[in-house]
């Protein structure tokens, strides 16, 4: 016993000098709760996506678009200049994205999509491209790897189909606040996986929505392809209500192994009005040659 009760001593007058040495103090940003945090579950997460994505049956926006290449992997970054344009959707899989030249306002970029294949118009290099809407040969040209789908899946987040198997997991994420950004909000942030049907005990992710406690909307979406890796990140900010739909009116589209970024600022947003076949017609002029992407 007084050898032990020796020990508990000593450990008692070593603990002050040794914990001096083992451990600093450091100032960091001080963050606060959510005022107002809403609590869901999975079934009424996969319904409300659901249900947005219903609610639009046709889609027709003014939009300002900022397109950027490259990156670390090669040393460098380019960043165009913002282009203004329009971008048409017709359900099931129908979409046009005009993009003009600035000042002059003559067509920079015209693509059309019927969910299958896609015509590329480029007329100030006299360029006509058809082919897949799936890339299949990549190209140093971040920009010449664009296809509709990256607008599409971006831009409407679909919720799960009935043979999709759906999770979900909640995390805390902190966020800017203020107009000097230097109030930091704490908040529960919620991840909806989207799983394809299992295969054996195999099961892959195809999509996972991060949904925040504040609102209920969806503030990011990552888009995996068969071998489990990103090809796209979407973030999603400044919500406006169209009658009963929410949605977003700066999406930013990130395409890692693709090297470049589109950032789409929404000016004007019609939903839900009548668009007609012959605007998702493009005709390629007779006098510019059409390549043929396989």
């Amino acid at each position: 016993m007084k050898i032990r009760k020796t020990l508990a001593l000593g450990m008692i007058g070593v603990l002050p000098a040794l914990t001096g040495c083992l451990y600093h103090t450091r100032t960091v940003p001080r963050t606060r709760v959510a005022d107002v945090i809403m609590s869901t579950s999975l079934d009424t997460m996969a319904q409300q996506l659901a249900s947005r994505y219903s609610a639009m049956q046709t889609f027709n926006a003014r939009v300002d678009i900022a397109a950027t290449t490259g990156g670390g992997l090669q040393g460098k970054e380019t960043q165009y200049t913002s282009f203004a344009g329009i971008i048409l959707m017709r359900k099931p899989e129908f979409l046009r994205v005009i993009l003009l030249v600035p000042v002059v306002r003559t067509q920079a970029l015209d693509m059309v999509s019927d969910g299958n294949g896609f015509k590329l118009l480029i007329p100030p290099r006299k360029r006509a491209i058809v082919g897949s809407n799936t890339v299949t040969k990549q190209s140093k040209n971040g920009l010449e790897n664009l296809r509709p789908d990256v607008f599409f899946d971006s831009m409407f987040i679909q919720g799960p189909d009935q043979d999709q198997i759906i999770s979900m997991t909640t995390d805390i994420r902190v966020i800017e606040s203020g107009k000097k950004k230097k109030d930091l909000i704490e908040e529960p942030a919620y991840s909806l996986q989207i799983l394809a049907k299992p295969d054996g005990q195999t099961v892959r992710t195809l999509r996972v929505v991060h949904i925040n406690s504040t609102d209920l909307l969806p503030y990011q979406q990552d888009i995996y392809d068969t071998n489990g890796q990103v090809i796209t990140k979407a973030h999603y900010s400044n919500y406006q209500y169209y009658g009963n739909t929410p949605y977003p009116s700066n999406i930013i589209i990130e395409r890692p192994r693709d090297h470049y970024s589109l950032t789409v600022n929404i000016t004007k947003l019609t939903l839900n009005d009548k668009l007609d076949d012959d605007q998702f017609e493009l005709k390629i002029p007779d006098n510019i040659p059409i390549e043929t992407l396989k």
